[in-house]
């Protein structure tokens, strides 16, 4: 009979963690799938964010989020100025995960610039972690005004179509 009983015991707690691992998958499944907004009021973030920008992006970007001049006008060897990155630039129009991989992966043609684009933008993958991205880019975040803020979240949060 103790036999009987610790066999039924041990099925018992199979069909435990089977049962919680298929609760798991379900939850998600189905939980929300928007991406997450990397918010630039965590003062502590933007604080790092700021001294990683001064380090890895300011002298490309500038050191007030200025951008190059010209920043619109190809240079001789056909490639683009590095952009502003405050409310005169185009970083606000793009949801953070593409800004994530910009930062982590440079300009892929094809991917985030058009096909047979090349570009100055360096990879930061093997530079910066992850945390120190998502920093950088609440630090650039930020500077922006309150619209341009509003409308960068509402597209990173959109749902993937």
């Amino acid at each position: 009979m103790a036999i009987a009983v610790k066999k039924a015991s041990v099925i018992i707690g199979v069909l435990g963690v089977l049962a919680f691992g298929a609760g798991l998958f379900m939850y998600e499944s189905l939980r929300d799938t928007r991406q997450a907004f990397i918010d630039p009021s965590d003062q502590e973030l933007v604080a790092n964010g700021k001294g990683i920008y001064a380090n890895n992006c300011a002298s490309c970007h500038g050191a007030k989020l200025e951008g190059q001049p010209n920043w619109r006008i190809r240079q001789v060897n056909g490639r683009l100025p590095a952009p502003p990155h405050d409310e005169s630039g185009h970083t606000w129009h793009h949801p953070d995960a593409v800004l994530i991989d910009i930062t982590k992966n440079g300009l892929v043609p094809g991917v985030t610039a058009p096909s047979g684009y090349v570009s100055d933008m360096p990879a930061y993958d093997k530079l910066l972690t992850d945390h120190d991205i998502r920093a950088v880019l609440a630090y650039i975040k930020s500077s922006w005004p309150k619209q341009a803020l509003a409308a960068q979240k509402e597209i990173t949060q959109q749902r993937p179509q």
